[in-house]
């Protein structure tokens, strides 16, 4: 073709090109080494993106300083999982006034023998931080660029922002922002949020607002009100899990306080067992036709171990049945009577 070809980096109407987007080949992305998956090992992987969310009084802020503490420090998380990246931490409590956060913190941190004074965790004293404003976002830029943290956590969303939470747009910009915080500095992001009074079928789903929030976490810990206390739920997008935990708080004389997880109960389980049996059948009977057990175990995202048991306990119970294409509830002529029911196994 004849004709005068456009200077590099300018098309031929003499404007400036766009920068094309960064590539690489993927065989040239460095691999990960197993050991090095974890910043809080079980709980919580490096670099992630997760939400810590329950119901008001259930100890959101509480665990949320345990695991900062536990970053900054490199002491076990909860008295039980093992840090395995130690590194500053940069916090954000909307709701909680500085003397308030130190004493709190200084409670934790007693109970595991340290002093604050030597700790890299950092705490954000505006009086606001609104991550829908643009001069915010450039401030807490700059804060990361200084402090560099290995984690960041922000308690609470709802007093991060001023957009409607249930506006997909808006919380969408928010995330996003947060993603491109996380993959610019290499850093993970814990995000304090609320549930919905209404309890749903997998706590995930009960995160308050937009369903992209669910969507965007990396890791997942829930904590739900139960009769004899509160129940922590995790999950992780790329890492398998643990079982459901039965979280306290302990307090000693002379100002002491440690956030201690366990095995649950006979009683406990029992109650797990029959939520995620009735969420199984409320996903069975929301599907047009059969669901496979992958399927269930992805929507209630819970471990396939745990699934199966289910579905063979239903399925002794009569309530369901499997098919060729997955399980369906049984035809209600078939299923039987309460005399008849079977209890639920332990799942």
């Amino acid at each position: 073709m004849g004709g005068r070809q456009p200077r590099r980096g300018r098309t031929a109407a003499g404007h400036p090109l766009t920068e094309p987007l960064p590539t690489c080949r993927v065989g040239d992305i460095e691999a990960r080494p197993e050991e090095d998956r974890w910043l809080v090992e079980g709980l919580f992987t490096r670099r992630a993106v997760g939400v810590l969310g329950g119901p008001p009084k259930a100890f959101k802020t509480w665990v949320g300083l345990d695991m900062a503490l536990s970053v900054a420090s490199g002491t076990p998380c909860l008295s039980r999982f093992p840090v395995r990246e130690t590194g500053p931490v940069l916090a954000y409590l909307a709701e909680d006034a500085g003397e308030e956060v130190r004493a709190r913190t200084a409670a934790l941190a007693k109970g595991r023998g340290i002093t604050l004074d030597a700790l890299d965790l950092f705490v954000i004293t505006a009086p606001v931080l609104w991550l829908d404003d643009s001069e915010h976002r450039e401030r807490l830029r700059r804060t990361i660029e200084e402090i560099r943290p290995k984690l960041l956590l922000l308690d609470p969303l709802v007093r991060l922002h001023r957009q409607d939470e249930n506006d997909v747009r808006a919380v969408s910009g928010l995330l996003g922002h947060l993603r491109e915080l996380n993959r610019t500095f290499d850093l993970a992001v814990l995000l304090v949020h609320h549930t919905a009074k209404k309890e749903r079928a997998h706590p995930g789903q009960s995160l308050r607002g937009s369903g992209d929030i669910y969507a965007w976490l990396d890791a997942g810990l829930y904590l739900t009100k139960r009769k004899d206390g509160i129940l922590l739920t995790v999950e992780h997008r790329s890492a398998k899990a643990p079982e459901p935990l039965s979280l306290s708080l302990v307090t000693e004389s002379g100002g002491t306080a440690r956030l201690i997880v366990s095995e649950l109960g006979p009683g406990e389980e029992r109650e797990v067992a029959g939520d995620l049996a009735a969420a199984t059948i409320d996903e069975i009977e929301r599907a047009a036709e059969p669901v496979t057990r992958s399927a269930l175990r992805a929507r209630l995202g819970v471990r396939n171990e745990r699934i199966g048991r289910i579905l063979k306990a239903l399925e002794r119970k009569g309530s369901i049945e499997r098919t060729n294409g997955g399980w369906s509830l049984r035809p209600a002529d078939r299923r039987p009577t309460r005399d008849q029911t079977l209890e639920l196994p332990f799942a």
